[in-house]
């Protein structure tokens, strides 16, 4: 059928085996490594998965819209991430339903982390998934015609679906879009709707959910006290006659690390909710991903978060290598090794200077971890010519090679001085009493709710789970490496700083070994260079452990220069989830180290 990707029916072996043959009306193979589950058991087979096959973990959740076939599709990938069962593999399954009638089942019953997920295929993709609590726009806002993933959506005048624009290649006769808009106004409304007489539902809607707070749980949140511990014999309304506050915290504010906003309810200083708003940088990424060409799309990965651009290209080119069936050379490997890792080393820097930012103690430490930040970045601009922005990673290699002398200085750097670094900072603040104070016991996450919400990275090792793609599920080379996989048990604020000091002395460790198993030269691209790239039809999830957490790229090619699908599974957006859950019952004022520890961009939250 034209415009679906037409592949053999895979043959059902393993756990979709075992399904198959319990619920054997409800499923079917599919033309991928995966099954189509029917509507109607989709709740029942995915409780089935989770509490009998012990996928515990959903991972990502991705719609796709078929016009010629008059179908879109919902994909899960689940994995299990508290049993280390199934040798790391994921459970790919399927849900599909008519365009004109495009209603799936939620699953956010059986995995909460399903949440913002759905509502982002709600809201990007235009299905509904029945039995949502909250089925509401996420990244766009209530007033906006249409949904923008959908195939047949064009924004204001719009130019063509792929790139290269005719406009633009081979003629080169550009002309700006917005020179043909009258008054620079590049907005479509709704048939009928007036922008000067408009109420926003969706505020309402928000104010209403932040008022309506079940007064049973008061006595556990706050306790008379007031210390929130739950201990005391009632809640402050028992003796003093309040009324909830709601506050917004952002969309502007110095400490919610962009563009970002919380409304919080409030009993005294006290959070009975906090409800996470986004989509205020949102610019429809996956949009420009489906329009670019393959190629085109990896710079574009780095400008979802700005501080692990050369991680967000691994992530993209392995997708795409999938499908391409494409090795790199062993240099090549080598290198992107180098490259995640230093670049791992860098965001946890940023994020323990931005933690302390955060407490208000943006004294020498926090520049000092700025500093040895500014080293590593000094690397990538050698080799990639840019600092923040890398583009650095191709299909099957990287751009290019390692000057003359790159190695002996990352040797000094990773040898001598990063792990001196990481011991002064560990010097200087682990132990200070302030920081103690304010971060241990504080955004609270158990291992349970960890895994339910879809946490990922630090997120979730900090809470006990010892869950890392690099050895769950091993890609590139890091099988060939000795290293552990940092874990903590109290999955509060403190922990979550400590994580990542742990995991940088482990990628220092990791660095330490690819450096002297470094092959001395070779080819660094399989095959040659190529810039227009046609990739084999098919589907492939390709994801990496990044320093924010699973980074997951799901890619559709019909076989055409440019991507069919395109969809990130991005780790600051799904990891805020549990935001709501970490903040309930804590003090307004630990609200903005309890978003500090989860260490966000925005880029990458709102795509």
């Amino acid at each position: 059928m034209a415009g679906k990707v037409a592949a053999p029916v895979a043959e059902l072996t393993g756990p979709l085996a075992v399904l198959k043959e319990k619920f054997s009306e409800a499923l079917s193979p599919g033309e991928f490594e995966g099954a189509v589950i029917k509507n109607e058991n989709l709740v029942e087979v995915a409780k089935f998965m989770r509490d009998d096959l012990g996928y515990d973990y959903l991972s990502s959740v991705t719609g796709v819209d078929y016009p010629a076939a008059n179908e879109v599709e919902v994909v899960y990938h689940a994995y299990s991430a508290r049993h280390g069962l199934h040798n790391g593999k994921p459970l790919v399954f399927k849900a599909r339903a008519p365009r004109d009638n495009s209603v799936v089942p939620s699953l956010v019953s059986v995995w909460p982390g399903a949440d913002f997920q759905e509502r982002e295929a709600w809201d990007l993709m235009g299905i509904k998934f029945e039995g949502h609590p909250n089925l509401r726009r996420i990244l766009m806002w209530e007033g906006f015609a249409g949904h923008p993933l959908r195939k047949d959506w064009h924004e204001a005048y719009f130019e063509q679906d792929n790139k290269p624009f005719d406009s633009r290649w081979p003629g080169g006769h550009h002309t700006r879009a917005e020179d043909r808009v009258p008054l620079a106004d590049n907005v479509a409304f709704p048939p009928g709707f007036d922008p000067t007489d408009f109420n926003s539902q969706a505020e309402t809607t928000l104010v209403e959910r932040a008022r309506s707070v079940d007064v049973s749980e008061l006595g556990q949140l706050v306790s008379s006290d007031g210390n929130g511990s739950g201990s005391g014999n009632g809640h402050i309304a028992d003796a003093i006659q309040t009324d909830h506050l709601i506050v917004n915290l952002g969309p502007q504010h110095p400490s919610t690390h962009g563009v970002f906003r919380m409304v919080i309810t409030l009993e005294g200083e006290t959070i009975l909710k906090l409800e996470p708003v986004m989509g205020y940088l949102h610019r429809n990424h996956e949009k420009i991903g489906e329009r670019n060409t393959f190629i085109q799309n990896m710079p574009f990965t780095d400008r979802l978060d700005y501080i692990a651009s050369m991680s967000n290209n691994l992530g993209y080119a392995l997708a795409v290598e999938k499908l391409m069936k494409v090795t790199p050379p062993e240099r090549a490997e080598y290198i992107r090794i180098l490259m995640v890792e230093l670049t791992r080393i860098c965001n946890h820097m940023w994020a323990i200077g931005f933690l302390l930012n955060d407490l208000g103690a943006f004294f020498t430490p926090a520049l000092y971890a700025i500093e040895e930040r500014e080293l590593v970045l000094d690397l990538f601009e050698a080799a990639s010519g840019s600092r923040m922005m890398c583009n650095y990673m191709r299909f099957g290699g990287v751009a290019r090679d390692l000057p003359e002398g790159w190695i002996e200085k990352c040797r000094d750097l990773v040898f001598n001085r990063l792990p001196k670094a990481t011991d002064d900072l560990d010097h200087f603040l682990s132990e200070n009493e302030i920081i103690r104070a304010r971060c241990e016991g504080v955004g609270n996450l158990t291992a349970e709710q960890a895994v339910a919400y879809s946490a990922a990275g630090p997120l979730l090792r900090a809470s006990g789970v010892p869950y890392d793609v690099r050895r769950a599920e091993p890609y590139s080379i890091y099988d060939r490496f000795d290293f552990d996989v940092a874990v903590r048990y109290h999955g509060d604020v403190y922990d979550r700083y400590l994580i990542r000091l742990d995991e940088i002395r482990q990628s220092i460790r990791i660095l330490q070994q690819a450096l002297d198993q470094m092959p001395g030269g070779g080819e660094i691209q399989a095959g040659k260079k190529q810039y227009q790239t046609r990739v084999p039809a098919g589907q492939a999830y390709g994801r990496v452990d990044g320093p924010k957490g699973e980074l997951g790229f799901y890619v559709v090619s019909d076989g055409n220069p440019n991507p069919y699908r395109y969809h990130i599974r991005a780790p600051s957006f799904i990891n805020l989830t549990a935001l709501g859950e970490m903040c309930k019952g804590q003090k307004i004022a630990d609200v903005v180290i309890i978003l500090g520890s989860i260490d966000i961009v925005l880029g990458e939250t709102d795509r």
